[in-house]
């Protein structure tokens, strides 16, 4: 349906039909003209139309959102114009609103429950924890090893702060360390990267080598395939849990955060770089940072993605020349002071925040106490990767 409806406003834009061309005759078009006896899809009459309504919705909204982005009402980077889906390359979703009829039979504290769709029937559910409350909406997803997700749209109490610990930080995010982060007493400390890609590396190559050997279209190639997106899939599992839990600590743990803006998908064109830096994660864990922090409150200011948060002394402000990846440890030229590279980048986003104003209670410095010594070159040391428990 969603390819029906691109196609379909494609065709009447060549037509010269441009904006005048209304959601109802389009929709009109592609859903009861495409489904009736003598129609281009007969069949799709068997379904729910719930379900292929919400596809042309979203078919409709992505047209809403590129004239948004031409037009310059819709912020953010421009967006092109909905493109025509493969079957076989993008995730497969079913949406049903309230009117559509679902029903869901909450049994969580057995462990499961029960999920009635339109059309399709009664499905065994595992939740992994009680509805707050009637959902107004349900999403089916299937993924590509076979396994079929379900998200509900709820209302919940908002959430409660936690009185922070802190008043201010800095955050870098980098690839030895999934970020760094200063606060404004001058403590400090570093986020671990697990790298959950390179720990199931071996694994995953040898699916991989396995499926390249299967004829295609045979059985074995299928199974071998799903067994391939399972790997992606515990990975992908993996970083989520692990970027949320650390993104709930900081912004529970503090009041105001500096964040950098990058590119990360500039970065990811460094060939050199770029299996690293998607392993990483670092867009999605600076997203959810945003999101928590908007849900519980707390204040997050953006710093300009040029800004030599790691060139310059965080004690004194001086550059004293260019400073490579391979060097995570320094000493100024000007001030002699030792700093860490990550930690003192996230010193200097908190000061260019605007964060570094605020003092503690006893009064103290926001920025760390400088150490004394001779210039000095330190090459990375090996950062062996750890999983952290559930907190």
């Amino acid at each position: 349906m969603f390819n029906d409806f691109v196609a379909e406003r494609g065709r009447l834009y060549q037509a010269g039909f441009h904006r005048e061309v209304s959601f109802a005759e389009t929709s009109r078009r592609v859903l009861i003209e495409a489904k009736a006896p003598g129609g281009a899809r007969p069949y799709l009459a068997e379904v729910s139309s719930a379900m292929l309504q919400q596809s042309v919705r979203d078919a409709e909204a992505g047209y809403r959102n590129f004239f948004a982005s031409l037009s310059g009402t819709r912020k953010g980077p421009r967006i092109g114009r909905p493109r025509l889906k493969s079957k076989h390359q993008h995730t497969h979703r079913m949406r049903f609103a309230r009117n559509a009829g679902f029903k869901v039979e909450d049994q969580s504290h057995q462990g499961h429950g029960f999920l009635t769709l339109p059309k399709i029937g009664r499905l065994p559910l595992v939740l992994s924890r009680p509805l707050p409350s009637a959902p107004s909406s349900v999403t089916v997803t299937a993924h590509a090893d076979g396994t079929y997700e379900v998200s509900f749209v709820v209302e919940v109490e908002p959430r409660k702060a936690l009185e922070p610990a802190h008043a201010a930080a800095g955050v870098d995010v980098g690839i030895t360390s999934l970020a760094a982060v200063a606060y404004e007493d001058g403590t400090s400390h570093k986020i671990v990267n697990p790298r959950h890609l390179k720990a199931r590396e071996r694994k995953l190559a040898r699916a991989q080598r396995k499926l390249s050997r299967c004829q295609k279209g045979s059985k074995n190639r299928q199974k071998t395939r799903t067994q391939v997106a399972k790997q992606h899939r515990k990975v992908r599992q993996a970083r989520l849990d692990h970027h949320h839990k650390q993104a709930r600590a900081l912004v529970d743990n503090t009041h105001a955060i500096g964040l950098e803006e990058l590119n990360v998908a500039g970065m990811i064109r460094n060939h050199r770089l770029a299996k690293a830096l998607s392993d990483t994660g670092m867009s999605q864990f600076l997203r959810l940072i945003r999101e928590k922090a908007e849900e519980t409150g707390r204040t997050v200011v953006t710093v300009d993605q040029w800004f030599p948060s790691s060139q310059l002394c965080s004690e004194c402000g001086c550059s004293g020349g260019k400073k490579g990846l391979g060097i995570r440890q320094w000493s100024c030229s000007c001030c002699g002071a030792v700093l860490d590279r990550d930690i003192n980048a996230a010193v200097n986003v908190m000061i260019a925040a605007g964060l570094a104003e605020i003092e503690n209670a006893c009064g103290g410095s926001v920025r760390p106490a400088p150490v004394l010594a001779e210039p000095m070159k330190q090459e990375p040391a090996e950062q062996t990767p750890t999983l952290l428990g559930a907190v």
